[in-house]
């Protein structure tokens, strides 16, 4: 997530310190909200505390857009877990999925269980300690995913820490034929067009939904052409906000405007 508001939690220390492995993790809270940091400003997720299965940010939201063309997603994976936001929601709402979420920092798997409401893992939710990479560089994975979410950002924020034709090629591989990815990139930055041209070499068609909050610009990206059909995205949208309250009417609002430039 590249959205920028204070932590409440600084590291400070008078002698100098060996580099950690991660960028610690801490916490601030404001209106009834929890953010989540990598020791910055940038927030990595967030979550209502009163409703914590609900997506708070608006470009978490989009990141559920998918749902415009699958309705009973089989399998659902997350590269990056953050705040569990789109592992909860997934979670409750496709209650015949699988929901896989792929987690390098340990530290963050634990706040999310201890801050954010993360369940355990069961027979339909995995949450794996690993590198992504690794993930989808695993024949096990191949043609066994149906949505794919990508939001993997580092504490500097400066782009996803994955980014190259040959990254997302193997999320391709992961998708079954019907298989869709949403990815989360950064569209004031130089990373941006770096990530759409690799995410176009490695997908036949790929959207872009209108940029969000300080410069998130959310990617949907098809295993296979789909022809875009904007009055039944419509009539899908509503039935999807009939269902669980998400904006899905502005998600085909911003599609159709994609297709129009």
């Amino acid at each position: 997530m590249l959205i920028k508001r204070k932590s409440i939690e600084k590291e400070e220390s008078s002698r100098p310190a060996r580099k950690p492995k991660f960028a610690p993790v801490t916490l601030s809270e404001q209106d009834g909200v929890r953010y989540l940091h990598f020791g910055t400003e940038w927030v990595q997720g967030a979550m209502r505390i009163r409703k914590p299965n609900w997506p708070e940010l608006e470009y978490a939201q989009q990141m559920m857009a998918a749902m415009l063309w699958q309705e009973q997603p089989r399998h659902v994976a997350q590269l990056g877990l953050g705040t569990a936001t789109l592992t909860k929601f997934s979670y409750v709402t496709f209650p015949a999925a699988t929901i896989t979420a792929v987690e390098l920092n340990p530290s963050v798997i634990a706040i999310c269980e201890s801050m954010f409401k993360l369940p355990p893992n069961d027979a339909r939710l995995r949450v794996l300690e690993m590198d992504a990479l690794d993930f989808v560089n695993d024949e096990a994975n191949a043609d066994t995913i149906d949505a794919l979410q990508v939001d993997l950002y580092d504490a500097t924020a400066r782009g996803p820490v994955l980014d190259t034709a040959e990254f997302y090629q193997a999320c391709n591989r992961c998708l079954r034929d019907d298989g869709i990815m949403t990815v989360n990139l950064f569209g004031d930055h130089p990373s941006y067009a770096r990530n759409i041209k690799a995410i176009k070499f490695a997908f036949t068609q790929v959207i872009c939904l209108p940029e969000v909050h300080d410069g998130n610009v959310v990617a949907i990206a098809f295993k296979r052409q789909r022809p875009i059909d904007i009055e039944a995205l419509t009539a899908r949208a509503a039935q999807i906000f009939a269902e669980t309250k998400l904006p899905a009417k502005s998600w085909v609002k911003g599609i159709a405007a994609s297709l129009a430039k």
